[in-house]
């Protein structure tokens, strides 16, 4: 029983009613071979339709721009301007009920815990620029499709994407004498560079040096966007061989000739294929599903895997889950849960039909890890060193509290006894033994704040 948990809790966001039966009759290894294949998996039409109603995840980021941007108007009424600004705020909240919901809801749990592990991974902030409007098209176009897909494709899904070239500001990265070097595009912007690489890629001990960080920064020049949507592709991104220094260069030792786009594409090869990425990549994946000081050897092979598979994520997180590390019972229950992964777990165990995602997004500020919203470009950690504190502990048990009042929004008290149904071993002989000897009203809270809870 405790292998089962083990597999629902890393795989997933948490057991919601009637996961552990599910895995039983499926089996492990049949369990994950379908999370592992998302598409296989078909997702509840409750959830399908709520997400044909946010209109504003089909649109494309120049869309968005178009129909949600305020756009200036002499003298608006505060009326107009109010309801410009409710307007704006919609990309965001969508794309924020959109995660959620999914989160909660999806049978495709391994996919959502990509997706969340990913976005982290590429980070960009909801409050910089347009990227209040992009963030959720980003996350649809650039990071869902490819999450268990190969690295390559994710890599280059991002660095074409206008999110993060606003994020880490190379639409201003210019040749400084190039033609186009004028107005705002006047020179180098090293900043997307250096992140590409000690964020994205390489990692902070990667090899690479402070050369290599300025030659990707010139191959990255004009690489930016047209927002009047005239001259980019349908995405908006467009590469602009006005600003473009067309010299030849060095990255990582090897040589680049000056000849516009390839260039890029060249440089995401060479660092999707790096030794120095797979070890970084997999050491992140490792500590995420594994321990947050993850065994060398585990990553050791998961790197080796990464490589020979050319970056299939897929294959590597299923050596990760066979691996003796990732099943090693002295693993089990033993990763601290972000607050998203806590509120999440806590809402699905409750098996709530239809939450208050607007609630549940005003608990995640609560605990200080507001969705999209992350300024630096690491994203959220996922190690108990980031987020165990006492202040920490009390706000959770706090919103425990309020959810098994029924906070969720349906104003329905939780029931301990469908909790423990549901969590089943999860919950420890302890916390049981405190649960019957506490008020029957305080039991559903209690197990809410629990340790057993604030572990996966």
């Amino acid at each position: 029983m405790k292998k089962f948990l083990h597999i629902l809790n890393r795989l997933s966001f948490g057991l919601r009613p009637g996961d552990i039966e599910q895995i039983q009759s499926m089996g492990i290894d049949a369990y994950i071979q379908s999370q592992l294949s998302p598409e296989s998996i078909p997702e509840s039409p409750q959830i399908t339709r709520q997400l044909d109603q946010w209109r504003t995840l089909k649109l494309t980021p120049i869309q968005l721009l178009r129909q949600y941007k305020p756009r200036a108007k002499e003298q608006p009424s505060e009326e107009e301007r109010q309801q410009a600004r409710q307007k704006a705020r919609q990309p965001l909240q969508q794309a924020i009920q959109a995660r959620l919901l999914r989160a909660i809801a999806s049978r495709r749990q391994l996919q959502e815990v990509m997706v969340d592990f990913w976005f982290n991974h590429f980070n960009v902030f909801a409050k910089k620029g347009e990227i209040q409007f992009w963030v959720g098209v980003y996350e649809q176009q650039a990071i869902r499709p490819y999450a268990l897909g190969r690295f390559r494709e994710l890599l280059a899904a991002t660095v074409h994407h206008p999110a993060m070239l606003v994020y880490l500001d190379n639409w201003r990265n210019t040749a400084p004498n190039s033609p186009g070097a004028k107005g705002q595009f006047r020179g180098i912007n090293e900043n997307y560079a250096r992140e590409l690489m000690e964020l994205h890629t390489l990692g902070v001990d990667g090899g690479y040096t402070q050369d290599d960080v300025i030659a990707l920064a010139h191959i990255l020049t004009g690489w930016g966007f047209d927002l009047d949507g005239n001259k980019g592709d349908s995405n908006g991104f467009y590469f602009d061989s006005n600003r473009h220094d067309y010299s030849d260069k060095v990255l990582l030792g090897q040589r680049i000739k000056g000849n516009g786009v390839a260039e890029v594409e060249q440089a995401i090869d060479s660092l999707a294929s790096h030794s120095a990425t797979a070890r970084y990549i997999t050491y992140k994946l490792a500590q995420y599903f594994v321990a947050d000081e993850p065994p060398s050897g585990l990553v050791k092979g998961l790197a080796k895997e990464f490589l020979q598979t050319e970056g299939n994520i897929r294959a590597v997180l299923k050596t990760l889950f066979q691996s003796p590390e990732f099943l090693q019972a002295n693993n089990y229950g033993r990763k601290f849960k972000t607050p998203y992964h806590y509120i999440i777990s806590a809402v699905r165990a409750t098996g709530t039909k239809e939450p208050n995602l607007t609630r549940i997004s005003g608990m995640l500020n609560q605990l200080s890890m507001p969705l999209y919203n992350c300024s630096t470009p690491e994203g959220y950690k996922n190690t108990q060193e980031a987020w165990l504190s006492p202040d920490a502990m009390l706000r959770r048990v706090s919103l425990a509290t309020t959810i098994a009042q029924g906070g969720l929004g349906d104003n329905k008290s939780v029931e301990a006894s469908q909790l423990l149904n549901t969590l089943g071993d999860s919950i420890s002989a302890q916390t049981k033994q405190e649960i019957e000897n506490s008020p029957e009203k305080l039991r559903a809270a209690l197990i809410l704040g629990s340790p057993d809870l604030m572990y996966r």
